[in-house]
């Protein structure tokens, strides 16, 4: 078993090896969801397997990278994904808007990355307690794939470096919508010798993906790891790749919302050019830095299907002028991402005669 180098091989993993066990594993977590004995807490946890089910199916791709260990890096990959996605949804469509109560909440993505330690009443600054141990549960299950991790210690702390900035992000986005852009601006203030070209939103796309710790996790299950990769992984997908992947992500959900009345990081350009061209920038240096990544033909991969799969979404249809740009974005990236632009439309079409819960292949 190979990484794979070229589009065909890829999908053909994804769909055959990747997919399935994606779906068994989020089948237990949904049965799990089903017995939390707070009612909107059940809610929110069946609602975000449901709705987010291509978080899991996008995120697990890195798996083919720990080869013949890659159905233990799937378990990991969606059990963090499915805190990340329950935890959203709390902060995003349930009952608080307090920022404590998010960090609070949020201290069980850093626990599921540490190996021991006592797990933290996760709930406590909120009115809803009784999870039955769902939350609980994803963070050792987080932790029992990790403790089989031979390279560990030479991921851990580039890890929680990832973790740390998407849970403030987290913490920022979601609270009061009059105070979001001053503690964003402010939290890109502190950190802004990481990221020094890019402006607040820029910034915070950047740390709003999963994606570096599931790839430091999959090279860490090869039996080949070198300590010299955690580093150039990291520098890899952050803030680049990380970056293009949300930037995509709310490049199409601009419609909504507006309608929504959420925050999207695309709508403080100055204009349709200037979103274009920051995006080519973010693909062209996400390429760049691809370089230094031990097989770096497999993320450039990643690069062109993240492209080709969000410009193939039936959201970009609906809206012109995001659909005008879309077709410049999928010319600026080659015949590769043309491909993965077609195969996105045919799964969506295959999609509408299949369940429901068989959703789209990449995700933030």
């Amino acid at each position: 078993m190979r990484i794979p180098q070229m589009p065909l091989s890829l999908m053909y993993r994804v769909y055959r090896k990747v997919i399935p066990q994606v779906h068994r594993e989020l089948e237990s977590w949904k049965r799990k969801a089903e017995c939390i004995p707070d009612p909107e807490l059940r809610r929110q946890a069946l609602a975000s397997i449901e709705g987010k089910t291509f978080h899991c199916e996008g995120g697990a791709i890195m798996s083919l990278i720990a080869l013949g260990n890659y159905q233990r890096a799937i378990s990991f990959i969606v059990a963090y994904q499915t805190i990340s996605d329950y935890l959203d949804n709390l902060c995003d469509r349930s009952t608080s808007l307090d920022p404590r109560d998010f960090a609070a909440l949020h201290e069980s993505m850093e626990d599921a990355l540490t190996l021991d330690g006592e797990l933290r009443d996760y709930y406590r600054m909120r009115k809803e307690q009784d999870d039955g141990g769902y939350l609980g549960q994803l963070v050792l299950a987080c932790r029992k794939e990790l403790q089989e991790v031979e390279h560990y210690d030479g991921i851990s702390e580039h890890m929680l470096e990832l973790c740390r900035y998407y849970c403030d992000l987290q913490i920022h986005k979601h609270v009061q919508q009059s105070e979001r852009v001053t503690r964003l601006k402010e939290w890109h203030d502190r950190n802004r010798s990481k990221c020094p070209d890019m402006q607040w939103y820029e910034f915070s796309a950047c740390t709003g993906s999963t994606l570096g710790v599931f790839c430091l996790v999959s090279y860490a299950l090869r039996n080949d790891f070198r300590p010299e990769y955690a580093e150039s992984i990291k520098s890899g997908y952050f803030p680049y790749i990380q970056g293009l992947h949300i930037l995509l992500d709310y490049f199409i959900d601009q419609e909504e919302d507006r309608r929504e009345g959420d925050l999207n990081f695309c709508f403080y350009y100055e204009n349709e050019e200037a979103l274009f061209n920051r995006l080519t920038h973010f693909i062209e240096h996400a390429d760049h830095y691809t370089a230094d990544l031990p097989h770096r033909r497999f993320h450039q991969l990643i690069n062109r299907g993240l492209l080709g799969v969000y410009l193939s979404d039936e959201k970009v249809q609906r809206q012109q002028k995001v659909k005008k740009l879309a077709k410049g974005i999928i010319k600026s990236g080659g015949p590769i991402s043309y491909f993965f632009y077609l195969n996105g439309r045919a799964y969506r079409s295959v999609q509408k005669l299949m369940p429901a819960r068989m959703t789209k292949v990449f995700g933030k």
